[in-house]
This record gives structure tokens, sequence and C-alpha cells, in this order.
């Protein structure tokens, strides 16, 4: 075999048109196994119980190629190999769901995707203001680490709530590359009203925005409330404007003043009616202890409900932070069975993620069979969703072999490829809620007609495409197969083989065929079936 064929065999091995060695064999040992699969179990027995009281018919299961993808795009924000899914789809192992869970669970790309998704929540400033940007390669190495050493969720949130906040710190003046969570206060610009909003819908899951000027129109929230909850963050100095020297606050730490109408609260716990007694404890850290308290009855849900909303596209609770009587979960029972668990877990990330991708209701295949499956609540089949930006170029770089000029697996990620920083801002108008997302028409001009897709896309540029066009020893069916499992991560129907190999044979010369495989390429990463979860 000559050296050009080798590294094509190579080429062609990476992106999973050859047979491999399975990797699916293994018997896997899973942190807390039992717990995993009795909370597993009664996440389906309490979806079930409603479909069986509104007598809903749920769909069929996914088959091993529609759950693949899903539970890649949604543990570690990608679209698989097509290498991996050949392995997959070939592996008679009956653990082989739970297998890859955990292989991607052990990998760093659900470290980077789940920063991602948490930096999103907790820093959504950063997609509009440029300083923000700026600080956020220190807050995602800090979150990175913390995720990485799989740290409780408690201890993540009270870190970040009780860091000692200088001058520096919230004016932005300390290094980038340096890992701190201080880039949370400078979204904020050191405000406590600020905070106090953002704190209360993060990690109790209350929205009492509204009760900062006026009480809350259609909740229980007032506005002393709310100024209350903010007297907690008077500690933090606050961000001098241009040529101004350092500002201090005129309350004193515990206390704050009513903007308007002139009267001061002291620091008091949301829901609670008297102040906290000791003066010296209305600070950050008596706020953060009560906040991960397992006596707390919003941080638990507020938690399970965000995560359960990134494995489903929408929430137990939807929006996700909207707790309240005139909003109630759809299903309760199961919203505090899970948050129970969360606790008992010790806020483990990792054993909630394997207990919702356990269960049957995760599996099932997002084609609607029976009317009864259309509301998206009833969660009798998997909600089609819309990606991420981060989503959709990092699975385009999967699929093109695009190889980006840094490491995206290192805990410092500067995020210094133009392409990337270019894609995502064009991609970035994301709305919370999954099942909204919706492509603009500059978006979908951006894949159709820009230069990422299209060098990609393009035998000159292309390493997937040029490896699999030039492999001598692939048939024709096999190419187009390839082209499928390296971008949809399945394989292509009788219908759609006929179809693409009818067309790449209308090529008079092999130049002609060439150029077709091209367009099926082409025609597959601008499909919506490539560009959604589902």
């Amino acid at each position: 075999m000559s050296e050009t064929s080798c590294l094509i065999r190579c080429l062609v091995l990476c992106v999973g048109v050859l047979s491999t060695v399975s990797t699916f064999g293994d018997e896997i040992d899973v942190p807390n196994a039992k717990a995993v699969e009795e909370l597993s179990r009664l996440i389906d027995q309490k979806i079930q119980t409603r479909w069986s009281e509104e007598k809903i018919t749920p769909a069929a299961l996914a088959d091993d190629a529609e759950y693949l993808r899903r539970v890649y795009l949604d543990v570690s924000g990608k679209i698989p190999h097509a290498s991996t899914v050949r392995d997959f789809l070939d592996s008679d192992n009956p653990e082989k769901r739970s297998l890859i869970v955990e292989e991607l669970l052990a990998g760093p790309s659900y470290i980077i995707h789940y920063t991602n998704l948490w930096r999103a929540a907790m820093i959504p400033e950063a997609d509009a203001d440029q300083q923000i940007r700026f600080a956020l390669p220190g807050f995602a190495s800090w979150l990175r680490s913390r995720i990485a050493e799989n740290r409780n969720f408690a201890e993540i949130v009270e870190e970040m709530l009780t860091l000692p906040v200088d001058q520096n710190a919230v004016a932005g003046f300390t290094q980038p590359d340096q890992p701190t969570p201080a880039a949370f206060y400078r979204a904020k610009e050191a405000k406590p009203e600020r905070l106090a909003a953002a704190t209360s819908r993060l990690f109790l899951g209350i929205r009492i925005d509204c009760a900062q000027c006026h009480d809350h129109p259609f909740d229980a929230w007032k506005q002393e409330q709310f100024w209350q909850h903010a007297a907690f963050f008077t500690d933090i100095p606050a961000i001098p404007l241009p040529g101004q020297e350092m500002v201090t606050r005129q309350e004193k730490p515990g206390t704050i003043k009513i903007p308007e109408l002139g009267n001061v609260v002291e620091a008091t716990f949301l829901g609670e009616k008297s102040a906290v007694a000791d003066e010296a404890l209305r600070n950050r850290e008596e706020l953060a202890k009560w906040i991960v308290s397992s006596e707390n009855p919003y941080f638990a849900k507020a938690a399970v409900n965000r995560i359960w909303s990134y494995h489903f596209g929408i929430g137990l609770v939807e929006p996700m932070d909207d707790f309240s009587p005139s909003n109630p979960p759809s299903h309760p029972e199961l919203l505090n069975a899970l948050a129970e668990a969360f606790i008992e877990s010790d806020y483990d990330f990792k054993f909630m993620i394997r207990a919702i991708t356990g269960s049957r209701t995760y599996q099932l295949t997002s084609q609607q069979s029976d009317p009864s499956q259309k509301r998206l609540t009833a969660f009798a089949k998997m909600p089609v969703r819309g990606m991420t930006a981060e989503q959709i170029f990092d699975s385009l770089a999967v699929a093109t072999g695009y190889r980006q000029p840094f490491d995206p697996e290192q805990p410092l990620n500067f995020n210094n490829d133009q392409a990337r920083q270019d894609f995502i801002a064009t991609f970035g108008n994301q709305t919370e809620s999954a099942p909204d997302r919706s492509s603009t028409i500059l978006q979908a001009l951006a894949l159709m007609n820009g230069d990422f897709v299209g060098d990609a896309t393009d035998l000159a540029d292309s390493r997937t495409l040029a490896a699999i066009v030039d492999a001598p020893f692939l048939s024709g069916s096999q190419k187009v197969e390839s082209l499928y499992l390296t971008t949809l991560n399945r394989l292509p129907t009788q219908t759609e083989q006929d179809r693409m190999q009818s067309y790449v044979n209308e090529g008079a010369d092999s130049a002609g065929r060439q150029d077709a495989y091209a367009d099926v390429f082409w025609v597959l990463l601008n499909s919506s079936e490539f560009l959604l979860n589902h």
C-alpha cells in the first residue's frame, strides 16, 4: 500500500467509514448505581402515571443512532464522530447506553459543555458586552476546574457568593487568565439590586425583578422584600466612573435605602418576615449558607429543574427560573423527588445526568406517533430542540474535521479562534427555551454561503470530505453512507441512498462525481436534521 493510500486509510478510520474495534464491550462501574437506577425508575413512574391519567400514548423508544446523537449533544455539547457511531451501532452490549454516558462524563467535553451552559446562565451579559467578555476566561477557568473536580453545586454557589470582592475585582482590573468568579460581580456592575435579581433567579428560581420598583403585579413579592434581599450585597464596593475615585456606599453593610422611597431596610431572607437578628451576620456568607441549605425549599428544585431543561429542552417548571404559585410545575411530585435525590447525592451534577439519561422517558424518540404526544409538558416524546451556537459550531467542527487553532479541551480556553467567535456572534440570539430557538435569515445564509461551511465542503480544504471521496477502497454507496454517519450520525434509508447515489452517478467523469459528493455533504450539513437536537 502506498504512503498516500495509508494516509487516506488513517483519515478514513478517523471519520469512521471503516470498521473499528468496539469499545462498548466492557463492564462499567457506575457510582451510586442503585440510587441512579431507582431515580430513573421513579422518573418513569411519575411520568407514566400522568400518561395513564390523561390517556396519553407515549412514543416508541429512540433507536441507538438517535439516542447516541442526543446524549452526545446533551452531555458533551457536540455530535459523535462517525467511528463512534459505527462502534455503537455494531455493539450488542445491553449496557452500551449507560456505558456511553459514563464515557462522556469522564471526558473533557462534558466539562467544557457544562461550563458553557452554566456560564451562559450566570453571565448572560457577556453576549453583548465586550468588557465582560474580556473577563470570561478567568470565570470559565474557575468554573471548569470546579466541574472537572465534580465539586457539588452547593459548594460552587457558596464559593461564588462569598468571594472576597475588592475595588480591582469589580472594576475589572484583575488578570483575564486568573481563575476567579469575579466576572459575575463585574457583569452585575457590583450593584446590590442587580446581584439580588440574578441570585434569586439563578439559585432560587424566583423572579423578583419586577418588585424592584413596585410590588410584583402578578406574584406575592413586595418591593420591600426585594431590597431586603439586596441588602446582603452592600459590602461590595461600587464601581467608580472613569476618572472617579473609589466609591463608598452610604449605608452600613446589611442595610440599604430603597430608592425614591428613602426608607432603609435590613437584610432579610426571602420569604421570612424578620430581618437577620445579628447585624454582624447580615452578609453574603450568611446568605450563601441559607441559599444552599438543604432546608431551603427553592435551591435544589431550581437546580434540578435547570438540569432537566438542559436534557429535555423544557423544564418541569417553564420558564425554568419562574417558580411561583401562578406557574406551577407540570409534575410537582417528580420535581420534589428529584430535588430530594439531588440533596441526598450531595448536589452531584453527574448523579442527576446519569438518572435522567437512564430513564425510559429520556430515551423516547422525537417522532410523534399519536396526537396525544403533542403537548411538550407531557414528555410523551422527546422535544425537538434548537442547539446553542457552541453546539452548532463544535458539531460542524466534528463533522468536517476542522482543526481549531487552540485546544478547546484545555482548562484555560481563551477562544482565540476567529472563525468560532464570528460564528457564535452570528448565532448568539438564543432564547432560554430550546424548543423556541429558531434560525434567522442571517444564520441560514451563514451556513449556506459562509466561508466556514463553504471551505468544509470544498475538496481542497475539507479533511473529512477528501478522506471519504478519495478513498479507493470505498464503493459509491459506502461513500454516501459515510457522509450520513459523519453528519447525521445514522445510516441513510434506502430511499436516501438511492437518491443520493443517483445524483452522484449523474457526474460525467471523476471530477463531476467528486463535486456531487461535495454537494451531498453540503446538503446534509445544512439540513434541519443536522441543526436540531432530537
